[in-house]
């Protein structure tokens, strides 16, 4: 498979005289040498809990009675979404201080019950306790109490007005996802994505990256949530870490499925996927659709993105808005992340570079399949916040 010339370097052997040769080996091990007692005396890196502990004065611990108040005691009407442990409603929160208006907020409450759930509550605490970046949502605090009604966690982040991405692409009762705007979405994710890979002390592997945890503010600015599956990555000369295999079917690397062995390059498969969902505005497995069509990325491979059949693929609520020539670079793109091997797949930073070279070319003009020009996204209507 090949992709983008600039998703690999490439270095060219130099020819030298023996005795330059010789000098360069004697170099090598000086510097060799240099580094080693460098490296001796270099504290450890810390670890997520240790630099969480900078931090925890941060963030603001809830009672139970304060969060049930602000929900109208956990009502059916204001529950916004329910995932594999538990529920999130829309509440409102008064200020620490108790001055000023109350603030929108959203709650989400774990399942009493699962173990497992407890679990990922106290690595999202921890990871978004150490993060800070305009494309990751904010925790602004939470409630941990045990009692005889069982134990109780809970998590109080920013509202996120307009729900998911996931939502925009594949709930037919809302507007079309203007191509240009998928193209901007899709882009601040993976400058969350890059920033959790390369941003930080430690380097976090998200590894649950799909639509539905790219969650979209009152200016459909993205913003990755849901950090319960997040592990530190590896350090030293370590290429991967070894953990039990969790995640969401259909965007769960096959290396780390087979192997075990989770990295970086995990997520960047599971951005690849994503990349195709916003291209196709299919789902990764739809089973009411015929069999060959039901798997998205064996769907895709029969329209690759250099053929004249390509176009049979884009997102038919598109209307031809959109620019065929960055479509093709943005399934070119997400072929570059899909590739069974590992290594061979860019990093973030390169995808953001792709994905701005895409956008760029959307913005040059919009030349539709039928030959009109226009913006991206010209004849669909002006979104607004969704009411929840």
């Amino acid at each position: 498979m090949k992709c983008f010339f600039i998703f690999k370097d490439k270095h060219k052997a130099r020819k030298g005289t023996q005795s330059a040769s010789a000098l360069e080996n004697q170099t090598s091990k000086s510097n060799d040498s240099a580094l080693a007692r460098s490296a001796r005396s270099l504290p450890s890196p810390r670890s997520i809990p240790e630099l969480y502990k900078e931090n925890e004065r941060n963030f603001r611990v809830f009672s139970v009675q304060e969060l049930r108040e602000a929900t109208n005691g956990f009502s059916r009407l204001l529950k916004i979404g329910e995932g594999g442990f538990g529920s999130v409603y829309k509440g409102q929160i008064k200020p620490a201080n108790g001055k000023g208006d109350p603030m929108i907020v959203a709650i989400k409450r774990l399942n009493r019950l699962s173990l497992q759930g407890h679990k990922e509550w106290l690595a999202e605490v921890q990871f978004l306790g150490i993060v800070n970046h305009p494309n990751l949502v904010k925790l602004l605090g939470y409630c941990s109490a045990d009692n005889e009604r069982g134990i109780q966690r809970l998590l109080v982040y920013e509202f996120m007005a307009n729900k998911s991405l996931e939502d925009h692409l594949f709930n037919q009762a809302l507007p079309t996802l203007p191509w240009k705007m998928r193209l901007e979405i899709i882009l601040g994710a993976a400058q969350g994505l890059a920033y959790l890979h390369s941003g930080l002390e430690v380097q976090v592997i998200y590894r649950d990256f799909k639509a539905s945890n790219v969650l979209l503010d009152n200016g459909f600015k993205p913003k990755l949530s849901d950090f319960g599956l997040a592990r530190e990555g590896p350090t030293g000369d370590r290429t991967h870490v070894s953990t039990g295999v969790v995640g969401t079917y259909g965007y769960a690397d096959p290396e780390y499925i087979e192997t075990g062995h989770l990295s970086t390059h995990s997520d960047v498969w599971s951005f690849g996927v994503v990349l195709y969902e916003i291209l196709t505005g299919r789902r990764t497995l739809e089973r009411n659709r015929p069999t060959l069509e039901q798997k998205l990325l064996e769907w895709v491979k029969q329209f690759p993105a250099d053929s004249k059949r390509f176009s049979m693929i884009i997102d038919p609520r598109l209307r031809n808005q959109y620019s065929i020539n960055a479509a093709r670079k943005i399934a070119k793109l997400a072929d570059c992340c899909l590739n069974k091997n590992q290594k061979e797949r860019p990093s973030m930073d390169q995808v953001i570079e792709s994905l701005k070279q895409a956008i760029r070319d959307s913005d040059v003009g919009n030349t539709s399949l039928n030959g009109s020009t226009g913006s991206p996204g010209s004849r669909v209507v002006q979104r607004k916040p969704i009411k929840v």
